[in-house]
Order: structure tokens, then sequence, then C-alpha cells
């Protein structure tokens, strides 16, 4: 199978709000009040969370149906911390990002605890955006200025 690819983009609607468009879709990105935002929507780290938690439902039904049981409901709670002292450029000891995610499945279904500890295992495995936070990536970052027309 070639490669599938995902594409956003969008534009600042304020210092701490941006718009996204991906599909057929609009994602706001806001910070709370707190941060500078209006509180409006979900911020990017928010979002990082939900889309592993979104991933990990994706793969967990995928691989349950797999192996032969079904998933009658699936809750999944996840937190991250970050310490935001080198956000706001006050320190540089700790990274910026997550210092940790505990994720929990919890999921309602007849399989064995054996079963559940597979499909644990190939979920983990198979999913696309915990492979991204555990996994270094290269992501390219560069500008472009925009000038004015005279």
């Amino acid at each position: 199978m070639s490669d599938l690819v995902f594409s956003v983009q969008g534009e600042s609607a304020s210092a701490a709000k941006f718009v996204a468009k991906t599909r057929n879709f609009t994602l706001v990105v806001d910070e709370p009040e707190n941060l500078g935002g209006t509180d409006e929507n979900a911020n990017p780290v928010e979002y990082i969370l939900a889309g592993l938690a979104g991933c990990l439902n994706v793969v967990g039904h995928l691989v349950a149906k797999e192996l032969g049981f079904s998933l009658k409901k699936l809750t999944i709670e996840v937190t991250g911390n970050i310490n935001a002292d080198r956000l706001f450029g006050i320190s540089t000891d700790e990274r910026a990002g997550f210092k940790k995610i505990d994720l929990k499945l919890i999921p309602e279904t007849d399989a064995s605890i054996e079963v559940l500890a597979q499909w644990l295992r190939i979920v983990q495995d198979r999913c696309p955006v915990k492979d991204n936070l555990l996994n270094s990536t290269p992501v390219n970052v560069s500008v472009e200025k925009q000038y004015a027309v005279q």
C-alpha cells in the first residue's frame, strides 16, 4: 500500500487561536483564558491527547474484530503533564513537550484477560499516533515571507 498523506492548513485568528481546515472539516485551536485565549476550543496539546485517544479507539476496534471479540464500549482516559517554563521562556531546564502521558483503556467486553493483554500489545504496536509520540519523526519547519503588492 502506498503512503497515506494527511494535511492541514489554516490561519491565525488571534495570538491564541488558529483555525485549520482538513478535508471537509474546520478545526479550531484555542487556549484557555489563563493562557491568553478565549477558551472556545481545545488547545494544541489537548488535541494531541485527543488524537492519541482517537487513534487507539480506531485501532482498538480494528484489532478486536481481528481477534474475534466485540467491544460493546471503549472508554479512554488520557492525561499529560507539561512544565510550561520552556514555553514561556522562563527556563530551558526541561523539554517543552509532555513529561509523561498516562492513558487507560477501559473496554466493555466478554473477552478474557489473556485476550485483552494480547489485544493491548497489538493495539499499542499499531497505533500511528503513539508511534509518533514515542519515536523521532523528522519535522521540517520553514518560513516564507509574504510581500505586500504595491
